[in-house]
C-alpha cells in the first residue's frame, strides 16, 4: 500500500482542557526553550500517518515508565530523580501542566524523561506492544456527573490500549479521592487485563509516593485518598 493510499489517523474526541490562565513570563520561556527537546517525535497523526510504532532507542535500554496525566509534574519528576536507571515518559495536554513541568525538571536536572504534550491515546497508538513496565495514574478528572463517566480514563477506550502496551508484569498505579472513581476502577480495570494488587486507604501509600497537591487539596476539603495496585497478567 502507498503513502497515500493509508488510512487517516483515528479522529478522536477530547474533553479536557488543555490551556488555564494566563503564562507566566518563566512558563512561557520553558515552554518555548525546554519542550522541544523533551517531546518525543512520532507520536502525532501529522508527523506519524502511518502510526508506524515509535524508535524507543531513546531509554538506552532501560525499563520504560508511563505518567499518564502529570498534572503540575512534582511526582513525574520526583519518580525520575529517585529511579535514574528507567526512562520514563510523561503524557499531558494541559499546557499550563506542561509549563510547570519543565520548570521542575530544569531546576531538578533530571535528564530520564520524555513528553508527550496532548492525548495519551495517540501515544497509545504508537508505543510498541509489551514497552511499558510501569504505569502512574494520579488523581485524574473524576468526570462527576454519570453522564460524562465514560470521558474517564478507567474505560475501556483507553484500558484496552493501556493493556497492548504494558508488559506482563508490570504495575499499574492508581491514586483518587473520588470513591466512584475507586468503584469504576475497580470494575473496569480487571476486564481489560489487570489483577489487584493491594488496595489502600490515606497514610498508606507507596513507599516512594511524594504527596501531590491535588493530594494536599482533597485532604483540605475532607476527601480520602486512595490508592490502587494492580499488575498485568
Amino acid at each position: 500500500m502507498s503513502d497515500s493510499a493509508l488510512p487517516p489517523p483515528e479522529r478522536r474526541n477530547f474533553y479536557g482542557r488543555t490551556h488555564g490562565k494566563t503564562l507566566r513570563a518563566s512558563h512561557k520561556d520553558y515552554l518555548a526553550n525546554d519542550l522541544e527537546p523533551l517531546r518525543l517525535k512520532g507520536v502525532t497523526g501529522a508527523e506519524n500517518p502511518a502510526r508506524t510504532p515509535l524508535d524507543l532507542s531513546l531509554t538506552g535500554g532501560r525499563p520504560l515508565w508511563l505518567e499518564v496525566g502529570f498534572g503540575g509534574g512534582e511526582h513525574l519528576v520526583h519518580m525520575a530523580a529517585g529511579n535514574p536507571q528507567v526512562h520514563l515518559i510523561g503524557a499531558e495536554p494541559f499546557v499550563n501542566g506542561i509549563a510547570m513541568l519543565l520548570g521542575k525538571i530544569r531546576a531538578a536536572a533530571v535528564t530520564n524523561l520524555s513528553l508527550h504534550p496532548g492525548d495519551v491515546r495517540d501515544l497509545f497508538d504508537v508505543l510498541p506492544d509489551a514497552s511499558v513496565s510501569r504505569v502512574f495514574l494520579n488523581y485524574p478528572d473524576p468526570w462527576p456527573k454519570a453522564r460524562h463517566h465514560r470521558r474517564r480514563f478507567v474505560t475501556p477506550g483507553y484500558l484496552l490500549p493501556l493493556a497492548r502496551v504494558t508488559a506482563s508484569g508490570a504495575e499499574f498505579r492508581v491514586a483518587t479521592d473520588i470513591p466512584d472513581y475507586v468503584r469504576q476502577a475497580l470494575e473496569e480495570i480487571p476486564p481489560a487485563g489487570f489483577a489487584l494488587e493491594r488496595q489502600a486507604g490515606q497514610g498508606a501509600a507507596w513507599e516512594d509516593w511524594p504527596s501531590t497537591r491535588y493530594e494536599q487539596k482533597a485532604l483540605r476539603e475532607g476527601r480520602s485518598p486512595h490508592y490502587l495496585t494492580f499488575s498485568r497478567l
